[in-house]
């Protein structure tokens, strides 16, 4: 979980910093996604239809993901991960600063790799990551950031695990990984 939204944070704060002004990102062209395993071999994707987020002048960046917005393909499901492992929390926030002369440096279809730190506030507990991020700068008022390498979402060190339990009851499984993948796409646009 650190790893998937720590990623998110880092990408959002080191893209749309790049250049003066205030960046936004665009939720049509973005997306975060994670990945589950249950009863050992079952592997399914997951992802989130609401995310929003800036990045001002001086690096700050702060990215809102919409926990309702889970999109699991199977509508119990949803309910259940709000419910239980979200505990219906709104939104997970994530936090970070970068030191942009790199960034800012980049040319139109330019690229580079960021390394920064961010933080994930989900349902009250705060995890604290290092993160590697790829950002291409696509035009002068738009700026790509994906993850760098594999990023990997701990249940444990997020705080979750108790319901990931849960879960695993309520839908009669012999397992559920506690260790995910996580796939990050964010644009941020220039306003």
């Amino acid at each position: 979980m650190k790893t998937i939204f720590g990623g998110l944070v880092a990408l959002t704060l080191s893209t749309t910093a790049a250049l003066a002004g205030n960046w936004t990102l665009d939720n049509d062209a973005s997306r975060l996604a994670f990945g589950s395993i249950k009863s050992n071999f079952i592997g399914e994707v997951h992802h989130f239809g609401k995310l929003s987020g800036s990045v001002d002048e001086a690096g700050n960046a702060k990215v809102a993901i919409d926990l309702s917005s889970v999109e699991t393909n199977i509508d119990i499901r949803n309910s259940r991960m709000i419910e239980h492992v979200f505990k219906a929390a709104g939104s997970a926030d994530l936090t970070s600063t970068l030191d942009l002369t790199t960034i800012e440096a980049l040319p139109v279809g330019g690229t580079t790799v960021v390394e920064t730190e961010a933080t994930l506030d989900l349902i009250g507990t705060e995890v604290e990551m290092d993160v590697s991020l790829f950002v291409a700068r696509l035009a002068e008022d738009k700026v790509l950031v994906t993850s760098n390498d594999f990023l990997f979402l701990d249940t444990d060190e997020a705080g979750i695990d108790p319901a990931i339990d849960i879960l695993k009851e309520l839908a009669s499984l012999e397992s559920i990984t506690r260790v995910a993948p996580v796939s990050l796409r964010f644009v941020f646009t220039k306003e």
